[in-house]
C-alpha cells in the first residue's frame, strides 16, 4: 500500500493581482484575502510518498530558507531563517536522508529552494545526501537557458550543484529508476513555463495528481483563471481542460502546492459545464491510495 502525507515548506507573500492574472481585486480578495500592500499568502506544499517497497519520494521541496535576508522579505518568505520543509519532515518521522527520490516538476526558486540549506548556512550543498533528483529534461534546460522574463526565478548555483551530486536523472534522457516504474507517470505542460512535469501516482485504489504551478490551489480549479506569472495563460488553459478529461472521470486527487488551506480535493463538472474542485483536504496525513 502506498501512503501520501502533504508535507509544508516555508510559506511565502506574493502580489494577489500577479498571482490571479486578469481577475480584477474586488473578485480575487473574495478567495484570498490580501494584506496591507497587497499580498497574499501562499503555502509552499509539498507531497511525501511512502511506497510499499520502502522507497520514499518526495515532490518537490518548497521556497525554503535560502534567501538573503533583503530577498527574503521582498519575497514574503515566511520564518527565513529555519528549513521548516526539514523540520516539518522531522515531525513525520523523516529526515532528508530518508529520502530516496526528489521530483521536480520545474526548477523555480519556490519549488526547488528547499534543496539548500538556510542562508546561513550558505549554498554549497544539497539538503538531501542520498536522494536521486528527477527533472523533465526540458524543464532543466529552461533552467540552464532561461529567458529574460523568467531568469529571476531560477537559483544560479542549484544546476551545477543537481550536476555535481551525481544523482541527477533527466526525464526524457535517462531511463526511470526501476523502483519507480508502474508506480508514476508524468504528464508536461507548457502554459506555466516550458516542459513544467507533473506526477501522476498510481495507487492501487486511486490516482494522485501533482498540480504544480498548472493548478496552485482551489481558485485556479476554475478553467479562465491563470496566473501573471504563466507564459502562454491561453494554453494554460487548455492544458487545464485536457488534465480534466482524465482527472474527472478517474477522480483522481488533485494535489495543491500553493493553496493557503487546502492541500487538495476532487475535481467534479457542473451541469453547466464549469470545473469545481469538490471534496476538499486540508491535509493529507498517511493517506492510503
Amino acid at each position: 500500500m502506498t501512503h501520501i502525507t502533504s508535507i509544508e515548506g516555508n510559506r511565502q507573500l506574493l502580489d494577489g493581482g500577479a498571482m490571479f492574472g486578469n481577475v480584477p481585486r474586488p473578485v480575487w480578495e473574495k478567495w484570498i484575502a490580501p494584506d496591507e500592500i497587497g499580498r497574499i499568502p501562499l503555502a509552499c506544499r509539498c507531497l511525501l510518498i511512502e511506497f510499499g517497497n520502502g522507497k520514499t519520494a518526495l515532490c518537490e521541496t518548497g521556497i525554503g530558507a535560502f534567501f538573503e535576508p533583503k530577498l527574503a522579505e521582498r519575497f514574503g518568505v515566511q520564518t527565513p531563517e529555519r528549513h521548516l520543509l526539514l523540520e516539518n519532515l522531522a515531525r513525520h518521522d523523516h529526515s532528508a536522508d530518508d529520502i530516496d527520490y526528489v521530483i521536480l516538476s520545474h526548477l523555480h526558486f519556490d519549488h526547488a529552494g528547499g534543496l539548500l540549506p538556510t542562508f546561513k548556512e550558505g549554498r554549497n550543498r544539497l539538503v538531501f545526501p542520498r536522494a536521486q533528483f528527477l527533472v523533465g529534461e526540458k524543464a532543466w534546460q529552461r533552467a540552464l537557458q532561461p529567458h529574460s522574463r523568467d531568469r529571476a526565478s531560477f537559483i544560479h548555483e542549484l544546476t551545477n550543484l543537481l550536476v555535481q551530486s551525481g544523482r541527477l536523472i533527466r526525464i526524457g534522457v535517462d531511463p526511470l529508476p526501476q523502483d519507480l516504474e508502474g508506480r508514476i507517470e508524468f504528464l508536461e505542460s507548457e502554459g506555466h513555463t516550458p516542459g513544467q512535469m507533473h506526477t501522476l501516482f498510481h495507487g492501487t485504489k486511486q490516482k494522485v495528481f501533482f498540480c504544480g504551478d498548472l493548478i496552485p490551489g482551489l481558485p485556479w480549479v476554475h478553467l479562465p483563471i491563470t496566473m501573471g506569472y504563466d507564459r502562454f495563460p491561453e494554453l494554460l488553459i487548455d492544458e487545464k481542460s485536457n488534465i480534466y478529461e482524465r482527472a474527472v472521470p478517474e477522480n483522481w486527487w488533485m494535489f495543491y502546492t500553493h493553496d493557503p488551506k487546502s492541500s487538495g480535493s476532487h475535481i467534479m463538472k457542473t451541469a453547466s459545464g464549469n470545473f469545481e474542485p469538490t471534496d476538499v483536504q486540508f491535509s493529507f496525513e498517511q493517506f492510503s491510495i
